[in-house]
């Protein structure tokens, strides 16, 4: 399969730059994969589209203020976002810009409130802030833009490089939506039951719920269970290969409880749906199916031809063109249903990606 076949037209004005002004009030496209029909409504309506019995799978993981600005010895910008580290493993990082080991950068303490961040402006920006007197040195590159590194301060004493980005990082919001974060993202850029930092980006497809919703699935007779999968940036990642076999996917560290588990083993057992509420949740639990491991990394990579064995209802966003999450969705709704289902929204003007609408494909 060519990556080319799976993109469509999406209009820049379709792509939503910041979430909306009162959480839970976007729109809702739900696909009927049985008879291709394709129903129009809210996200506030979900209870409507689910059953008595269905289980919800919600991923709790919290996002990290993982991206830090940094600079050269010479002066040049460097933005880092610092990925979940786990056990004695060295520190990774994503990185824009050329690095080399040895590098040594200074951490620059940034706060641009959700200016926008075209390169010419960033330059101009960086060479304005002030120095931490903390650093970070890269040991070693890895390639697709990552490298292991190490922080220390000014008297060359180590330090953990994630209470840095506590202190000096920001929201690390996709790159696609041209903006730095502002303090309204640190609430909007998280799901309201957040609960265990480590991710590098954040389950989007819950960014829409709220607590009303969810007390309304759980009076309706929705069962409402947890999972953890750590998020990391290779979720925007464009797909750099011809083909759709080639790529090379970045694991993601996740742990599925017990009590998740057996609700969804029960499930299946009576026949009731599994409904997972976006990509990481569905690639979490159909990774468990494949490899029976509860709790490691996962790199899974699902495109067309997948054969879902837990996952039967899919709540998730919009995806961009060419990437892995558009791929997924391809292989749980199917290209041609999908694309139509797209195009269709796009002409009704739904908001994409991150911050925007939804899609029900059940």
């Amino acid at each position: 399969m060519l990556v080319s076949d799976f993109t469509y037209d999406l209009p820049e004005e379709r792509i939503a730059k910041f979430p909306p002004e009162v959480r839970g009030t976007t729109r809702l496209c739900v696909l009927k994969r049985d008879t291709g029909e394709i129903v129009d409504s809210y996200y506030r309506n979900l209870d409507e589209f689910l059953k008595v019995g269905d289980v919800l799978v919600l991923n709790d993981t919290k996002v990290m203020q993982s991206r830090i600005f940094c600079e050269l010895s010479d002066g040049r910008p460097r933005e880092l976002v610092v990925l979940e580290k786990h056990g004695r493993d060295r520190q990774k990082v994503m990185y824009r810009g050329k690095l080399h080991a040895g590098d040594v950068l200074t951490v620059l303490k940034a706060d641009f409130s959700g200016k926008e961040n075209s390169s010419s402006k960033r330059v101009e920006e960086l060479s304005k802030l002030e120095k931490t007197g903390d650093y970070v040195r890269v040991l070693e590159i890895l390639g697709n833009g990552i490298a292991e590194v190490e922080a220390f301060d000014e008297h060359m004493r180590a330090v953990e490089l994630n209470d840095l980005t506590e202190e000096f990082g920001s929201v690390p919001l996709p790159p696609y939506l041209h903006r730095d974060a502002s303090e309204a993202d640190k609430e909007r850029y998280q799901t309201v039951w957040a609960k265990y930092m480590g991710s590098a980006a954040a389950p989007t497809a819950s960014l829409n719920m709220t607590e009303e919703l969810m007390e309304r699935l759980r009076k309706k007779g929705v069962k409402i269970c947890y999972l953890t999968l750590h998020v990391g940036l290779g979720t925007f990642l464009p797909i750099r290969t011809e083909e759709v076999e080639a790529h090379q996917i970045h694991s993601e560290w996740f742990n599925i409880p017990l009590e998740t588990l057996k609700e969804i083993a029960s499930a299946k057992a009576d026949g009731r749906r599994v409904v997972a509420v976006g990509t990481t949740v569905t690639r979490t639990l159909e990774h468990y199916a494949k490899t029976g491991f509860t709790s490691g990394e996962d790199d899974i990579y699902i495109y067309p031809g997948f054969k879902f064995k837990i996952v039967d209802v899919l709540l998730t966003n919009f995806h961009a063109p060419k990437s892995t999450v558009l791929m997924l969705t391809s292989a749980f709704a199917g290209w041609d249903l999908l694309h139509k289902a797209y195009d269709h929204c796009v002409e009704a003007k739904y908001n994409f990606l991150s911050y925007g609408d939804s899609m029900l494909i059940c």
